[in-house]
């Protein structure tokens, strides 16, 4: 059950991908350059994969 909770975490990032983009659009602070930046790095759900995948125990 542990580990079903957990891989569910990790499939609930391509909602925050597309909810940074939407984000990204209203903000007019952020440069085009920034813009690009925070959209591509929000791609790479590094963390999440890497923490589940490595046996770490997230609860």
């Amino acid at each position: 059950m542990k580990k079903i909770l957990e891989l569910l975490v990790c499939l609930i990032h391509p909602l925050a991908v597309v909810l940074i983009w939407l984000d990204l659009t209203g903000r007019d602070e952020l440069s085009g350059g920034a813009k690009v930046a925070w959209g591509v790095l929000s791609l790479f759900p590094l963390v999440p994969f890497v923490y589940v995948l490595t046996g770490g125990n997230l609860w």
